[in-house]
């Protein structure tokens, strides 16, 4: 029979290491740059867990109804209906727990609780990471969506971008124009997974509008700045994020944003009257909670004689308007 005992990694002996060299250890620890889910959309603090917000409709306030006024009339009147939605701060949370004997047991080498510390921030992060892609970067969420085919693309189709013949500043573009015209906005943020960017680097459409400027004897570059230029967006944000999506103990590395793409407007930072296509609902009300509904809490469990270190977010990732959003499946193979 298998038995299963709650685990106490690191164990009291694995901390323990003959003639430790202290300027040098091995982790693998993700850089918060990787991670978007704080830069796409704008993240907004709130005292309360859950409320409500307003919202108003589009059609009113693209509709005139302004007319001739003759001397001594009234002018035209008119007005505009609006609803509500509502937020939820889920919690999500995470702990480490530092016992009396491996801290007394560590070498030089190991710093237990700020290890703890950072184990259990970066598993924050990639919660995080997870929800925002599964909550945007996924289908059935945006008025808009195409999806990549491999060739002979139909409607609501195009060539994916590393097959011969695809044009990904076309395809984009046609998106862009098509929001602009729905919702009076241009896009001006493309989120992409790591695999697209490696293809639109060294894409001919992009290489093609950048050869003129490199620098003489080097080659022509795309970064994520001239890949904005060229596209005349904000910015171009790359989801570096990776998930291990085994059972323990296998280990099964994967881009959590997949091979697609996402064209969005949002405003630089949350504003009355202004439109976006998502929100970041962050609960700040929370005593010490970060910019991101954030906390890192350091208790003692005395009846297992440790301390625990915990990490803990609270915010809801939310489409507030899915018009503003278009997604591009499959944007490569």
């Amino acid at each position: 029979m298998l038995h299963r005992f709650q685990k106490a990694q690191p164990t009291v002996a694995a901390v323990h290491v003959n003639a430790a060299l202290t300027n040098i250890s091995v982790a693998f620890i993700q850089e918060s740059t990787d991670f978007i889910a704080d830069r796409v959309f704008p993240v907004v603090p709130v005292n309360k867990q859950a409320d409500a917000y307003f919202i108003y409709d589009r059609a009113d306030w693209f509709r005139t109804e302004a007319k001739r006024r003759a001397p001594g009339t009234e002018s035209a009147g008119s007005g505009w209906d609006q609803t509500t939605d509502t937020y939820f701060a889920h919690k999500y949370a995470i702990h480490k727990d530092v016992s009396d004997d491996i801290r007394a047991n560590s070498d030089i080498a190991l710093s237990v609780d700020s290890d703890a510390t950072s184990f259990v921030t970066q598993q924050c992060m990639l919660i995080r990471e997870i929800t925002w892609a599964a909550s945007y970067f996924v289908t059935g969420i945006w008025t808009a969506e195409v999806t990549g085919v491999a060739a002979a693309p139909g409607a609501g189709q195009f060539l994916q971008w590393d097959a011969a013949g695809s044009t990904p500043i076309t395809d984009i573009r046609t998106a862009m124009f098509a929001m602009k015209e729905l919702t009076g906005f241009m896009p001006n943020k493309l989120t992409i997974g790591p695999n697209v960017w490696s293809i639109l680097q060294d894409h001919p459409d992009f290489l093609g509008r950048v050869n003129s400027g490199q620098v003489p004897g080097g080659p022509a570059v795309v970064n994520r700045a001239t890949l904005a230029a060229v596209l005349e967006l904000d910015e171009v944000l790359i989801a570096w994020g990776v998930q291990n999506t085994a059972i323990e103990p296998g280990e099964t590395n994967t881009f959590i944003a997949g091979n697609n793409a996402l064209l969005t407007w949002s405003p630089p930072s949350p504003s009355l009257l202004v439109p976006s296509a998502g929100y970041t609902f962050a609960w700040t009300g929370l005593l010490g909670a970060g910019a991101f509904g954030n906390r890192i809490k350091r208790f003692r469990m005395e009846p297992i004689e440790s301390d625990r270190i915990e990490c803990e977010l609270a915010f809801d990732t939310k489409v507030v308007s899915a018009d503003l959003g278009s997604f591009l499946l499959d944007a490569v193979a």
